[in-house]
């Protein structure tokens, strides 16, 4: 299996896999962060550290199904996310669609789970500036619903930057272990594989 302690090999990452949110503690559990908690679960099963600075981010290295795999946590905050991960693709030479983005997305309920190959940002301020910088839309999402506004009125800045219930917390962590195996598939570019597999 994928989460068994392995030495992380020479030569450069293959694969980008970006967790996008905002860096601070106050920031920690909110909705907007559900990139960062799901990168923070999937290091855990690897059993390494994203704790090294480079490329505006905070960043670990890792070997998943054999292939390695650079991890990263933006500290630019949200909006210029698509920075930190433009440097690191410029210096490692990884092509879009070999950068695989996990974010929040607010059209799923939460804990849902949706693979995407590619796509628009769909309002998505962290996206776009990914694809903005890239030059491209054409790099894997894995999307981590985190429930709609619980009204129209409601603004949608507040609502992305609250915490999540303690209903919530339990569907999100299932939707987060999800996404950890879809990884697995998703480096070996099996993407119709994961999306059929783990969207739902």
């Amino acid at each position: 299996m994928i989460f068994k302690k392995k030495p992380v090999g020479g030569g450069a990452p293959q694969y980008l896999i970006v967790g996008l949110g905002n860096p601070g503690r106050k920031y920690e559990i909110t909705r907007h962060n559900a990139g960062f908690l799901f990168m923070d679960m999937l290091a855990e099963k690897l059993d390494v550290k994203i704790n090294k600075i480079k490329f505006k981010a905070v960043i670990g290295e890792a070997n998943i199904a054999g292939v390695r795999c650079l991890l990263m946590k933006p500290q630019t905050f949200m909006n210029l996310s698509g920075e930190a991960v433009q440097e690191a693709c410029k210096f490692y030479k990884i092509p879009p669609e070999n950068v695989i983005v996990a974010f929040d997305d607010i059209s799923l309920p939460c804990g849902g789970l949706r693979i995407r190959r590619k796509g628009s940002a769909g309002g998505h301020n962290g996206i776009k500036n990914i694809i903005l910088q890239l030059n491209s839309d054409n790099f894997p999402r894995i999307k981590l619903g985190v429930g709609e506004k619980p009204h129209p009125d409601y603004d949608l800045a507040d609502y992305v930057l609250s915490t999540f219930t303690k209903s919530e917390i339990p569907l999100m962590k299932q939707a987060m272990e999800k996404a950890c195996d879809a990884v697995e598939y998703m480096v070996q570019g099996k993407i119709d594989e994961a999306m059929s597999k783990f969207s739902h």
